[in-house]
């Protein structure tokens, strides 16, 4: 502007130049507004609320969106790809990943059926069972059997002219990088640091092209201990690898030097121990190296293991936050990083992945500590002792991303509040090489202090007990007694009621005596009464006039506040939760049976299961997927779903 109105302004008090400003910015919305709206007319650059209107232009039917996986953005985008492949199993195949983000395999059965041949048209892959092919064999009745099989005429079968086999993996493979595998003697190693038996599970490789059909390789299965190609899964970025560690240096074992092999227990000890290479059992996640190692030599193994989602703690995303004014201090063991901390609030984040501590954990007065592991990774705590924690009025403990075994947890003094986020108390203390508890009746944590808030994230506990002044929230996790009959929550006693308990989406597996429950919803009770037992009920809360209990499986002799829409509703109703397994370190721990009733897989107030696996939203994302086959099917074929884990 001339120089006349700007020195005019500027002695007014710069109202016209606040007006200009004001004006600038409304205008730079409106060419950002107008810049967005040329993204939005893509679907890969378009804002979240377009999609459905693209979908919509598409004729794109609505799917649940309850969970980030389902968002529709990449199904919309690939709808016309779909479309020019209608009816093809890669399509499909590709299909079924989009809508469940589960890894998927498609098997047209009519291929499969034994037929006469006919010598004009060969079909040399239809043959009968060839005992001598022990690759083909160990893939009998899988998603990638080769084999000829007469009809099967029953509803919801195989082998038929119109069956199409729809195959997903729920279980998922979750790495663990360069941990320090559990030693026996000088020769023989077990990959989890806890020292039990585990199957290593495949790390998924992509798919290269869009007309490939998944095999064994691309799908997060259980490794094969036979017939396999050990270069497909052995070296770094692959499912697992074994590294030797002099000094400074880490070198990996050479592939040519590796097999896979049969280690398994005879007459209590190892089927072999191979003198000439490195020996690994997938199935059981154990290995042998041909000699001793030196006193400067370290083992580092990484691995895959399988689990239904996120939980207790590992390699994912977190989400970890905090403010710029928070002190950060990276300790090698919580001893160094608490006394690096003093008695400030801060964040202890722990740069190893295994150690040994033996310490009482003292804050002050209103002092709040978070000891956590890195983004993405897990460290494993092995207490020598029984950790004590000892906290004055105001303080709060948080343990984020831990997995801590080998001893319990003692909370004294007047601690306010102690949080657990992503993180595991082993249930049972210690475990055995098959995973079984050898302390099933010691709790994993004791609340001695008076009034402390217990808060359970996304977490793996052994049982709890507190007094009647404590409170216990539970979200999205595991509290596991290590049997039913078991006591999970109870007071100092065993037998008197526990602090005020919080549940929602959980698993609670043993007997609960509390003296309210203020909430409890998708969540199930797994909790029953021997014939010697002085309980009145296997849940049992003294105050039953406060709360409510919703949405749960609650055995029915439990004597919990008002019940809305929890089964059983009666002594009589067959509905009773069936596990894929109930202990810890199988990859089908917590995770219902999918042969259990529809009222507990789609119980939940959301249509989803109760428990812990709530948020993995199984019922949606098959739901989904029939919704989606029903559009891209070939005439005359019908889908069958497969839950191949």
């Amino acid at each position: 502007m001339p120089a006349v109105y700007r020195i005019r302004d500027a002695t007014e008090g710069k109202p016209l130049y606040a007006l200009m400003g004001i004006i600038a910015g409304q205008v730079a919305i409106l060419e950002e507004d107008l810049a967005q709206l040329y993204n939005n007319q893509f679907i890969e650059t378009c804002s979240d609320w377009v999609v459905p209107y693209i979908g919509d232009l598409l004729g794109v039917r609505g799917l649940h969106t309850v969970t980030p996986e389902t968002n529709p953005r990449a199904q919309v985008a690939n709808t016309i790809s779909y479309r020019s492949r209608k009816g093809t199993a890669a399509m499909l195949e590709q299909l079924a990943r989009d809508v469940t983000r589960w890894d998927a395999k498609v098997v047209e059965y009519f291929q499969h059926l034994s037929t006469t041949q006919i010598l004009s048209h060969l079909r040399p892959h239809n043959r009968l069972v060839d005992l001598r092919d022990g690759a083909m064999l160990q893939n009998l009745n899988s998603a990638f059997d080769q084999l000829a099989h007469t009809v099967e005429i029953r509803s919801g079968g195989k082998y038929n002219l119109s069956n199409l086999g729809i195959f997903l993996w729920r279980i998922q493979a979750f790495s663990r990088t360069t941990v320090t595998p559990f030693q026996l003697d000088g020769q023989r190693y077990l990959f989890h640091p806890l020292g039990i038996n585990i199957p290593l599970y495949n790390l998924p490789e992509t798919e290269k092209t869009i007309t490939h059909l998944a095999e064994r390789i691309n799908v997060p299965a259980p490794l094969p201990v036979r017939y396999v190609d050990v270069t497909q899964y052995y070296g770094e970025g692959k499912s697992m690898a074994l590294y030797i560690e002099r000094g400074e240096e880490r070198e990996i074992v050479p592939v040519s030097d590796v097999q896979f092999c049969n280690l398994s227990d005879h007459d209590g000890n190892w089927a072999s121990v191979p003198n000439s290479h490195y020996a690994i059992d997938p199935r059981l996640g154990r290995f042998t190296i041909p000699t001793p190692l030196s006193a400067d030599e370290s083992l580092q193994v990484t691995f895959h293991y399988g689990c239904l989602d996120a939980l207790g703690g590992g390699e994912y995303t977190r989400h970890l936050s905090a403010s710029s004014e928070t002190p950060l201090i990276k300790a090698a063991t919580v001893q160094q990083g608490l006394s690096d901390l003093g008695e400030q609030s801060g964040i202890i984040e722990l740069a190893g992945n295994q150690f040994n501590d033996n310490l009482v954990i003292q804050l002050s007065a209103n002092q709040q500590v978070v000891i956590r592991s890195a983004e993405n990774q897990q460290a494993f705590w092995i207490l020598l002792a029984p950790l004590i924690i000892e906290g004055e009025s105001g303080a709060s403990l948080t343990f984020d991303g831990l997995l801590i075994a080998n001893n319990i947890i003692q909370v004294r003094g007047e601690l306010a509040q102690l949080n657990l986020r992503h993180s595991t108390l082993v249930p049972g203390i210690i475990l055995d090489v098959e995973s079984s508890p050898q302390q099933p009746t010691t709790p994993s944590l004791r609340v001695e202090s008076p009034q402390t808030q217990l808060i359970i994230d996304n977490s793996i506990v052994g049982s709890i007990r507190a007094g009647v002044d404590c409170s216990l929230s539970v979200n999205n996790s595991i509290i596991d007694a290590t049997d039913l009959f078991n006591v999970a929550y109870a007071a100092l006693d065993d037998e008197g009621p526990g602090g005020k308990l919080i549940s929602h989406n959980s698993t609670l597996i043993g007997k609960i005596h509390t003296t309210e429950i203020n909430a409890a919803s998708n969540t199930i009770f797994y909790a029953q009464l021997s014939n010697s037992d002085t309980w009145l009920a296997p849940v049992w809360a003294e105050r039953r006039q406060e709360g409510c209990v919703r949405f749960s499986y609650v055995p029915f002799s439990a004597r919990v506040p008002r019940r809305y829409q929890c089964h059983p509703t009666s002594a009589d109703d067959p509905v009773y939760p069936h596990f894929q397994g109930l202990r810890y370190g199988s990859p089908f721990y917590g995770q219902l049976h999918f042969n259990s009733s529809a009222l507990i897989l789609q119980g939940a107030e959301d249509g989803s299961e109760m428990g812990v696996f709530h948020n993995v939203f199984q019922s949606q994302r098959l739901s989904n997927l029939q919704t989606r086959l029903s559009e891209f099917m070939p005439f005359g074929l019908e889908p069958v779903v497969f839950l191949a884990s």
